[in-house]
């Protein structure tokens, strides 16, 4: 049996915010349909910029970015949800003035059918939002809105979700929920990168992670090698180290 095609291939890229200053220094990523792959490293190791890389808000410099086949570097965010990716980022992922229905109808707006089914799955995916649904989003828990920041990305069925740093700032018992809704998210057959602080929790649940490292992918394995790596161990998953 012919092994599968990657669903993203990220091929020697280069990439950053400022010209000449490359933050990604040739970083190579690959991801097969519906795996789960975290990414962990340091801080400033470049994994959001990979993310926002892969998502179109940065264009690389050099290298190339393949999704279904297609070449996606150099295209624009809506251009590349439309080919079905979703993107979360870690901050300002709701609009905290709408409610929590408004906030799904705005993530589903490149739809043209009627979006009463899709947020149906929404609430039965996330039933703590169901209650809510009327709800200002400014007004919900750390936790329900980054459940609310999934579920808006999940309206358009993406093949693809890119979560960037979905723990950050909640409480361990928040942590928890979050992580088990991405899990159940990846079983229903989404492929996740996983771009994580909490890389013990990461990698855990991964079925392969990477390690950046100065804009480098320095390890590379399955999630549970890596966790067991004593290596990866004492560089990036001591008591010490938070990303």
């Amino acid at each position: 049996m012919p092994a599968p095609h990657p669903l993203l291939e990220v091929q020697n890229v280069f990439a950053g915010y400022i010209k000449d200053l490359d933050i990604l220094q040739g970083v190579n990523f690959k991801l097969y349909p519906g795996e789960l792959v975290a990414v962990i490293g340091p801080n400033g190791a470049g994994k959001s910029t990979l993310a926002k890389t892969i998502f179109g808000l940065l264009a690389p410099h050099t290298g190339s970015l393949i999704f279904k086949g297609k070449s996606i570097a150099g295209l624009k965010p809506d251009q590349i949800v439309q080919l079905g990716m979703g993107y979360i980022p870690q901050i300002a992922n709701v609009f905290r003035s709408l409610t929590v229905e408004e906030n799904l109808e705005m993530g589903a707006f490149v739809h043209k059918v009627p979006l009463q089914t899709l947020k149906d799955e929404i609430f039965t995916t996330f039933p703590a939002l169901a209650s809510r649904r009327r709800q200002r989003a400014g007004t919900l828990s750390g936790g329900e809105r980054q459940m609310l920041a999934m579920g808006k990305a999940l309206m358009l069925k993406p093949s693809l979700l890119l979560l960037d740093e979905p723990s950050a700032a909640l409480s361990p018992i928040l942590v928890n929920s979050v992580f088990e809704q991405i899990k159940r998210i990846n079983q229903s057959g989404t492929a996740i990168v996983l771009v994580e602080q909490n890389a013990r929790k990461a990698l855990e649940m991964a079925d392969r992670g990477y390690v950046l490292e100065a804009g480098r992918d320095r390890f590379e394995g399955r999630g549970i090698d890596l966790l067991n790596d004593p290596k990866v161990g004492e560089l990036y998953l001591g008591a010490t180290t938070a990303h």
